[in-house]
């Protein structure tokens, strides 16, 4: 009898700590838990310590009230002028309602992670792939605008939203270089041929000014020659003497110079000579 009373005293003290513990709850700061009474939403547990109803009342929900960091894994993206490209981003999100977070959908982290790729695909499939690729911080803002509405819904508050990386796919980024490459080329084939182009041009315009100079050249000596001519005549007239006697001159000078010359072998004497210098002497030798 008395091995029996000992054993209820027992058994009660064990069920009544363990009912004591179960009706104790401290929640840690920074969590807010979500107690349902008989498989329904009752309250909420706020940091600190709560007291709940043992066997009616379980914590169904542990909720983290920091800001969460959901990384968005890389996905290929396709542009509107059919590039591949390959990006990722990463959110900051914050529980602002529990209830909400909990009941109004079956797991927000997993549904923002879904919506972010979805829109983001959404978003740069209206881009070029040169816009995509220049317009980070276009897309970050317009990615958190799209999906701050419904993230309110499910009782969270997107903070931040940013794109960790956006580049082209390896086949892509090979086409881009050969394409790189290609316009290089062309570049330089038409630098090279205006080059070309240009200097034709010069040395074109440098010919005809050269032609040009020697045409005024040749005019100016003719000029110059005729004037020459118009004064001999003027100076000498009618007489044959003087006339007679300048080429006399300019002959022997041309026989001088000819004789002098280094490579001349056989010096050449004119048959006229005699009458010549008859003409360069005005008397019969």
């Amino acid at each position: 009898m008395m091995t029996n009373m000992m054993f209820f005293v027992v058994a009660l003290l064990v069920f009544a700590g363990v009912t004591l513990a179960k009706g104790i709850r401290i929640v840690p700061q920074g969590q807010e838990w979500i107690v349902e009474r008989l498989g329904k939403y009752h309250s909420t547990l706020l940091p600190g310590l709560n007291i709940i109803i043992p066997y009616l009342d379980q914590v169904a929900y542990k909720l983290v009230t920091k800001d969460i960091i959901l990384d968005v894994q890389e996905q290929e993206v396709i542009t509107r002028d059919n590039a591949v490209i390959l990006t990722n981003a990463i959110a900051f999100i914050k529980i602002t309602d529990p209830i909400k977070a909990v009941y109004g959908v079956t797991d927000f982290s997993e549904a923002i992670r879904n919506m972010i790729m979805t829109t983001l695909r959404s978003i740069v499939g209206e881009m070029q792939l040169d816009e995509a690729l220049s317009n980070r911080d276009k897309i970050k803002a317009r990615l958190r605008e799209s999906i701050a509405d419904e993230a309110v819904d499910w009782g969270l508050t997107v903070k931040s939203v940013e794109i960790q990386d956006i580049k082209p796919s390896p086949s892509m980024q090979k086409a881009m270089e050969m394409q790189a490459a290609a316009e290089r080329e062309r570049k330089a084939t038409v630098t090279k041929a205006e080059g070309e182009k240009q200097s034709m041009i010069l040395q074109a315009e440098a010919r005809l000014e050269s032609a040009r100079r020697d045409a005024e050249a040749q005019v100016t000596l003719a000029q110059g020659s005729a004037e020459a001519i118009k004064r001999v005549t003027l100076a000498i007239g009618d007489q044959e003497a003087p006339m007679r006697y300048m080429l006399g001159e300019k002959y022997i000078m041309a026989m001088t110079k000819l004789s002098e010359s280094n490579n001349a072998k056989t010096v050449l004497i004119p048959g006229d000579l005699q009458e010549t210098l008859r003409s360069v002497l005005g008397r019969k030798t």
